[in-house]
């Protein structure tokens, strides 16, 4: 079976719309971040509060710094693109833009989008397709080593920290391969499966597709999705958890998030070292030897001073490496994970 791939003409215009937060725009924050080069501008409807620091752009502006294609760099819960942003979209596939997607609500199923891009030769490009033919996952033991991202919510860092942990690894010539699973994982990437989008019995056969037997010496870093804790998305969690069968688990967490968001407050985040115990204990269900390798920690709310201390403290209590994936880099846990890893 082929995994989702996908190839995007740069350079890219980042769409944004009026979304409210950064937290709802981490597709255009992740792939600003880990593809700068390729990033030309943004564009955002009027009190949009969210800038990426990208140019602004017009219709006009995109044609002339010679954009390819428009990303629709958000991800609301729910995955539909509001109404209000249809025209300016469409207005964008007369022109000539591909565009791009990694929503529930597909680009292919919105009829005026279809005219136009048909009219104008340009690409609608739907990210959350899954591949056809994922199996039932069968439990079977693979070959190779395999490192996941787990997290105490959504949006806690996940994608950023399988990056930057893959980064380290390949900075050290260890082979090593970055398995995407999400829709801005996949856009980075080139290619990965969209574990949400799949049907519920089959997440953990994609996981198993996603990440197939390799060199005993080879690492697959897992990107994460939803989490065990969130009741809206732990299903995904533990599917992609048994199917990955990880040696490793890597927990991802936000310093200032206090409970799972959109839950109404009825649901605080547990103390970290039982957020671990919990996911270990289901991880070893699949692979026996399972251990945190660290965590890695959201701090971009808090100064260096702060950062630095609560890191400590986390170490301190833990005894495994505490990071955070872009302030301080994942080379504390690339240590640990290469030094105890089975």
């Amino acid at each position: 079976m082929q995994l989702t791939k996908i190839s995007l003409a740069a350079p890219y215009l980042l769409y944004l719309g009026d979304v409210p937060d950064l937290h709802h725009a981490k597709t255009g924050a992740g792939i600003a971040h880990w593809r700068p080069e390729h990033c030309a501008g943004q564009m955002r409807l009027p009190n949009c509060p969210v800038d990426l620091g990208l140019p602004e752009m017009t219709l006009q502006d995109a044609a002339a710094a010679g954009v390819k294609t428009v990303i629709v760099g958000v991800a609301p819960m729910g995955g539909a693109i509001p109404d209000h942003w249809i025209p300016q979209l469409i207005r964008l596939a007369a022109a000539g833009f591909d565009i791009a997607a990694g929503m529930h609500m597909k680009l292919a199923d919105m009829p005026d989008l279809v005219a136009a891009a048909s009219k104008s030769g340009a690409k609608l490009i739907d990210v959350r397709v899954p591949p056809k033919g994922i199996p039932v996952g069968t439990g079977r033991l693979r070959s190779g080593k395999r490192v996941l991202m787990v997290g105490t919510d959504c949006a806690v860092g996940k994608k950023y920290s399988a990056l930057a942990l893959h980064r380290e690894l390949e900075r050290r010539d260890i082979k090593s391969t970055f398995r995407a699973t999400g829709q801005t994982g996949i856009m980075i990437a080139g290619e990965g499966i969209p574990i949400d989008a799949v049907v519920a019995d089959f997440i953990s056969g994609a996981a198993e597709q996603l990440s197939p037997d390799n060199d005993d010496d080879h690492w697959d870093v897992i990107e994460g999705q939803g989490s065990l804790l969130n009741p809206s998305y732990s299903g995904v969690s533990l599917g992609l958890l048994h199917g990955s069968q990880p040696n490793a688990i890597v927990l991802c967490h936000d310093a200032m998030r206090m409970e799972i968001d959109g839950c109404g407050g009825d649901y605080p985040i547990p103390e970290l070292d039982e957020v671990i115990d919990d996911a270990l204990r289901m991880a070893r269900l699949i692979r026996k030897q399972c251990f945190c390798a660290g965590v890695s920690v959201n701090t971009s709310q808090m100064d260096d001073f702060h950062r630095d201390a609560y890191l400590s403290r986390l170490q301190s209590e833990l005894g495994i490496p505490c990071v955070d994936p872009v302030a301080t880099g994942m080379t504390p846990i690339a240590n640990f994970l290469l030094k105890f890893a089975p």
